[in-house]
């Protein structure tokens, strides 16, 4: 409505229509309208972009369907594996590398721990809404390179010592 009265447009206008008047006094009316077109050019000049939800004016915003794959479900089976992982990884070192059940399961909870918190990072800085094609390339290059690792992980327990041999090797050396 108002994009078409542009401040300098109205203040040439002005400046027209009463040459007699000094510049220094201005009548109310037009300090207020002038302040008034002013903001409501600026805020009908920017770009376009919806301020507002999609949908009728009284509808609330929608909400996610609640997802025990999302929200806190997630971030509690983060916390909890994050716990776990402080007596799995004590209980090889102070018990011996003998058991390779042990060593499996240690290895298991760190390639899960690892790919979570990748993912988790993913999902908080790759916006699915602006990049949702990098969005999916990323989420299955981790998936890609968590089964690599996997498979890196079960290949050097079967056919070598194993992680916390490995570990305890290297702590002694």
């Amino acid at each position: 409505m108002a994009s078409f009265m542009r401040p300098a447009a109205m203040a040439a206008r002005m400046a027209k229509t009463a040459p007699i008047r000094s510049a220094f006094v201005k009548s109310s009316f037009q300090k207020e309208f002038v302040n008034k077109s002013t903001r409501v050019a600026a805020f009908h000049n920017t770009a376009k972009r919806d301020l507002l939800p999609q949908g009728p004016l009284n509808d609330p915003a929608p909400v996610p369907p609640p997802s025990p794959a999302h929200g806190s479900y997630h971030w509690s089976f983060d916390r909890v594996l994050a716990a776990g992982l402080v007596p799995i990884t004590i209980t090889p070192f102070a018990a011996g590398s003998l058991n390779p059940t042990t060593d499996a399961i240690l290895c298991a909870l760190i390639l899960i721990h690892s790919h979570t918190g990748f993912q988790n990072i993913l999902i908080d800085y790759v916006s699915i809404r602006t990049y949702p094609k990098l969005r999916k390339a990323t989420m299955w290059a981790l998936n890609l390179a968590t089964a690599l690792v996997g498979l890196g992980l079960y290949e050097f327990e079967t056919s070598d010592v194993g992680v916390t041999e490995a570990v305890a090797r290297l702590w002694r050396a």
